[in-house]
């Protein structure tokens, strides 16, 4: 099942999330409690264009082309279904992720938007676009990523590979999209932030490679905002 959303996915008590509306919805339509199972979790105020989550249901009285649909019918607007398919029992959304595409978004103008303030992070400093263009592809490859990770972060192996870095100038929005095999926590967040000060002069694109060897949090970048962050696309 393919999910577009604007809000944070985890189940929490009192708190609008993706996994318990899409839970209480399916139990609606099936009268089937169900474990919705996402390829990872997505923070509040981050948002996702393919969030994908598998369950396990008996009823077979909704035939699936028609699964979307209904579900929708029983969502908030804040969520939308995009399709739905029957999977063999060995599929784990999770688990069997080949890749991840993130995308972060700046908008580099010196007002920022009204009507897109909730999807995109404006900085209004004129940023080097060139400098930073050079300094993502850094990111390239297999590495320990321990210095762009959240401090506390449970997961003890921070080493990923990163397939394709790129950014894509859509003035005045920056678009820094990363695509990789998994990402820690904060991670594309605290990249964007390392890309910025990058963008500022602060820091040099020929130092990330020791910035990422030093395994020091303290040597990257800020963490910037969550609802500049987008999931865009998960692969099996």
């Amino acid at each position: 099942m393919m999910v577009e959303s604007s809000i944070g996915w985890q189940k929490q008590p009192n708190s609008l999330n993706i996994q318990g509306e899409i839970e209480r919805a399916i139990k609606e339509l099936t009268g089937e409690e169900v474990n919705l199972i996402a390829s990872g979790r997505t923070d509040a105020g981050v948002h996702a264009f393919a969030q994908v989550a598998n369950f396990k249901i008996e009823n077979e009285k909704i035939p699936i082309e028609k699964f979307a649909i209904a579900l929708n019918s029983k969502l908030k607007q804040s969520i939308r279904i995009q399709s739905a398919e029957e999977v063999n029992e060995k599929f784990h959304s999770r688990y069997s992720v080949h890749s991840k595409t993130y995308r972060y978004i700046i908008n580099n103008s010196e007002f920022g938007s009204a009507i897109f303030r909730e999807f995109e992070y404006n900085f209004p400093i004129k940023l080097d676009v060139n400098e930073m263009k050079k300094a993502v592809k850094y990111f390239e490859g297999e590495h320990d990523f321990k210095a762009f990770k959240a401090s506390g972060t449970s997961s003890k192996n921070s080493v990923r590979t990163i397939y394709k870095a790129e950014i894509i100038y859509d003035e005045p929005r920056i678009k820094i999209e990363l695509t990789g095999n998994g990402f820690l926590y904060n991670m594309v967040r605290i990249i964007a932030g390392t890309l910025l000060d990058v963008g500022l002069g602060k820091t040099k694109p020929e130092e990330i490679p020791d910035i990422i060897k030093s395994g020091d949090r303290k040597q990257a970048g800020r963490t910037l905002p969550a609802h500049g962050l987008y999931l865009v696309k998960v692969e099996y």
